[in-house]
């Protein structure tokens, strides 16, 4: 049997051997204790006295040494720690202890791992029973773990401000995407766990220190503020803030996967009444401006429309978009607008561009030209056949907040040229016509469907519910407080007032 000792091996004994800690009252007539023998082999393992460990064993394999040291030489282990947990009286002679480790490996650092240490009577003498598992757990039943070679980001992706993201900020997806376009790579190590004829596994990933380090324009408190304020949201649901004055991007919380938040389309419902004020306002309509908003709207020879709220009441083109009356909207759309006019306004506003010069990439929206009074109605009201992507959403509120439409960016602009291949954009809008529609934005939050959610006298914004043929509508909450412009979206979550707004209640109260 060989027999080759461990060098380095650090002896930092957390368990309490003694025997008053683990102990029970044995069986009589049988030596020791189950917690006597926990203690005296975990001292034994730390210290890698692998002879002692092996005294401690109930008919321990022949390889026994040598599966501890090949394992120690695999891993590169240079250091073990253990703590144990309670024991557990599993039998009048048996009896488990759950404990928790952590080997320290040259050159990539602290692994940690845990176990449940099987313990029973052996030949009058309370014994280890030992197995694979019990070095780790992935060895159980013929499992294998491996040491691999693997490429690693070289770079460290940090806020604007030069501080480290914030711990589980939902915006993963953004940043590997962006690791993965600017192309740096190190070598690092993957210890990885495969069950026996199972799917392997990567446990831990140890990476070198980056060698460059780039600023995205993520703010930490901001992202910190989202991320949180979608936690235990119980659908999939996103938050997109953007720095108003200059396009930058300050947070993404996407808790939907795959970048979604910057790349699939969902009807916005009646948040894309901002866009259709906008061709109202142009139109010749402000906000004052006296309409309609009856229960019901029949276009001629059409369909008819109704509201979410049939006691809904408004006067005014400002009073309608407060309370989101949608026969209002469409009324005016098919009798100011028509489609021409309407896929017009949209384009202006981002709808229909390829790409989004993000640097992670990034899609705005869709609008389909449609000569029928009906699509035109149902698309006024962001329904029929518009499609927005919550990047898009908080792009619009910027550019109310601001008066200009800038193309949102994650990188500096000159990165953002360069990995997407397109300048960001800059649209000034007509001044009066962002006026009235900040005239509106601030109605919906004062007397309108945001009316006492906590959001503040200095927010202004839009709700919207969009209905979906495939389950509940889809919640939105768009708008801006100060140079802070900023979307909500929930997936299939309801009413916008109810689901969305609240959410961003949470978000800007944490700021």
């Amino acid at each position: 049997m060989r027999r080759r000792r461990l060098v380095g091996l650090l002896v930092a004994l957390v368990v309490v051997a003694g025997a008053g800690a683990f102990a029970f009252v044995a069986a009589s007539g049988v030596s020791g204790s189950a917690g006597a023998t926990a203690g005296a082999y975990f001292a034994a393992w730390q210290r890698s006295d692998i002879a002692s460990m092996e005294r401690l064993v109930a008919d321990p394999p022949q390889d026994f040494a040598d599966q501890h040291l090949d394992f120690a030489e695999q891993f590169k282990v240079n250091a073990l720690t253990l703590r144990a947990g309670a024991l557990k009286v599993t039998g009048e002679e048996t009896a488990e202890l759950p404990f928790t480790g952590v080997r320290q490996l040259t050159g990539m650092g602290p692994w940690g791992f845990s176990g449940t240490l099987r313990l029973a009577v052996h030949e009058g003498a309370w014994k280890v029973l030992w197995g694979p598992e019990t070095l780790h757990p992935a060895l159980k039943d013929g499992g294998a773990l491996t040491l691999d070679e693997v490429e690693v980001s070289g770079i460290e992706l940090v806020t604007r401000s030069g501080a480290k993201l914030p711990h589980d900020n939902a915006a993963e997806p953004y940043l590997d995407e962006l690791k993965e376009r600017l192309g740096e790579v190190n070598t690092g190590w993957a210890i990885r766990a495969a069950a026996s004829g199972g799917k392997e596994k990567t446990l831990v990933v140890f990476q070198p220190p980056p060698g460059k380090q780039v600023r995205v324009t993520l703010s930490r408190p901001v992202q910190a503020a989202a991320a949180r304020a979608l936690d235990g949201v119980p659908r999939e649901a996103a938050i997109v803030a953007i720095k108003a004055s200059t396009g930058e991007i300050l947070a993404v919380a996407d808790r939907m996967g795959q970048m979604a938040a910057f790349v699939r389309f969902f009807p916005p419902g009646s948040t894309f009444k901002v866009v259709t004020a906008a061709g109202l306002v142009r139109a010749g309509l402000s906000a004052s401006s006296g309409v309609a908003c009856p229960p019901s709207y029949t276009i001629p020879n059409g369909r008819t429309f109704e509201n979410a709220d049939d006691s809904v009441t408004a006067s005014t083109l400002g009073g309608a978009f407060a309370v989101s009356c949608n026969t209002t909207f469409a009324e005016q759309a098919v009798t100011r607008l028509g489609a021409t006019r309407l896929d017009e306004v949209a384009k202006e506003w981002g709808f229909g561009r390829r790409v989004l010069p993000t640097g992670v990439g990034g899609l705005c929206g869709a609008i389909e030209p449609t000569a029928n009074p009906d699509m035109v109605g149902e698309n006024a009201i962001g329904q029929g056949s518009v499609r927005a992507s919550p990047l898009c959403m908080a792009t619009l509120a910027a550019a109310v907040g601001s008066g200009t439409w800038r193309a949102p960016r994650f990188v500096t602009a000159k990165a953002a040229r360069k990995l997407d291949g397109a300048p960001p954009a800059e649209i000034a809008l007509d001044q009066h016509m962002a006026g009235e529609l900040r005239t509106m934005m601030r109605q919906v939050v004062a007397d309108g469907t945001a009316k006492g959610a906590g959001l503040g006298a200095d927010v202004a914004g839009k709700t919207g519910t969009a209905e979906v043929g495939d389950g509940p509508p889809h919640a939105w909450f768009v708008g801006y407080r100060g140079d802070l412009a900023f979307c909500v979206f929930v997936k299939h979550g309801g009413s916008g007032a109810k689901v969305a707004l609240p959410i961003a209640a949470r978000f800007l109260g944490a700021l």
